[in-house]
């Protein structure tokens, strides 16, 4: 994308709730106001203690934060990303991000708290996600990247479409803002689908 501003419509991805119906699973484009509960969900649902109430958790594998303030800062108020989220107002209960780079359509920070896990959350907002994609940049595909480590995650992502390209990318050691490893073998698999 370049330059311009962000289209903002009520609930990403060309979906809308009628009136009174439930809306904990729409997703809608996150604010900045929102930043502190975005940054405790994404925590919650990969390091530490909570996030071992889900099946997401991170916590064998690295310690600390999985993203800091200001990287999430940058990708609130990026023209090239945006953050979605569920749940109602002021609680999301799962967030994601989607950006444009230079070849591709990326997604990424994709977080459900653990106790939205298994009950299709976590699948409904990655669909408003593909769809958002298709719509705002004419996505042909969506390209993830996941810790080769994470059987479990990729597994979920291939029974969604998503296919390994067989590129690698290194784990970013050394840059705390990802968090702290324990262990020396980390390293990231990229996955893509085709969005019709």
């Amino acid at each position: 994308m370049t330059g311009g501003t962000r289209p903002a419509p009520a609930a990403a991805g060309g979906r809308t709730a009628p009136p009174g119906a439930d809306t904990a699973h729409v997703a809608r484009i996150a604010g900045i106001a929102e930043l502190p509960r975005l940054l405790q969900l994404v925590h919650a649902a990969y390091r530490g203690t909570a996030s071992r109430a889900g099946w997401t958790t991170e916590a064998d594998l690295l310690e600390g934060g999985r993203i800091d303030a200001g990287m999430l800062r940058e990708l609130l108020v990026s023209l090239h990303d945006v953050v979605l989220r569920t749940g109602p107002h002021g609680t999301p209960g799962a967030c994601c991000a989607v950006g444009r780079r230079e070849d591709r359509v990326a997604f990424g920070m994709f977080a459900v708290a653990p106790s939205e896990q298994g009950r299709g959350t976590g699948r409904e907002l990655l669909s408003a996600a593909e769809r958002y994609a298709v719509q705002r940049w004419d996505a042909t595909a969506l390209h993830l990247s996941v810790i080769r480590q994470r059987t479990e995650l990729i597994a979920w992502y291939e029974r969604r479409g998503y296919v390994r390209t067989g590129e690698t990318e290194p784990f970013p050691y050394g840059d705390e803002r990802y968090g702290r490893p324990l262990r020396d073998d980390l390293e990231l698999v990229v996955l893509r689908r085709a969005l019709a």
